[in-house]
């Protein structure tokens, strides 16, 4: 079976390429989606496409908006939505993008340290696998993937 796995939460580590290439080192029949990545890019895409703003609200209403469209749609296409969650900012979209995954049924794997566990109780209550490592996503990846 080939699975889509939409990658989201924090951008300032390389967790995303750690799966990735853990599950090309395993052949694994997946198919990885993520968010625009690059900080910039993503908050200026609004100014960029549809011209600058002098409130710093709308810049940032118009950039969320076409990111959304995006982000909803990998979701959407997705089979499982892994969400990490990193130590050094608030990540109140990747908590809105494992609420999204949870709505539309997805299977939500949530990745974080341990120190965060209190914090997330309510969303990691609603994931099937609670993980701490890139390393633990992919071998859920890789179990799931074993032929029945």
């Amino acid at each position: 079976m080939q699975y889509n796995v939409y990658l989201s939460g924090e951008i300032h580590s390389d967790w995303r390429d750690q799966i990735k290439k853990g599950i090309a080192e395993k052949n694994l029949p997946v198919t990885i989606f993520a968010p625009n990545c690059h900080h910039k890019s993503s908050d200026e895409v609004g100014s960029v496409i549809l011209g600058e703003e002098d409130k710093a609200f709308w810049k940032d209403h118009k950039a969320v908006k076409i990111n959304a469209i995006r982000i909803n749609n990998m979701i959407k296409q997705s089979d499982i939505v892994v969400v990490r969650f990193g130590d050094k900012y608030k990540q109140w979209n990747a908590a809105f993008d494992a609420g999204t995954a949870v709505a539309l049924g997805k299977s939500l794997i949530t990745m974080h340290s341990p120190e965060l566990t209190h914090p997330l109780k309510e969303v990691d209550a609603q994931a099937l696998a609670v993980t701490e490592t890139p390393e633990q996503v992919v071998s859920i990846l890789e179990y799931i993937c074993q032929p029945s």
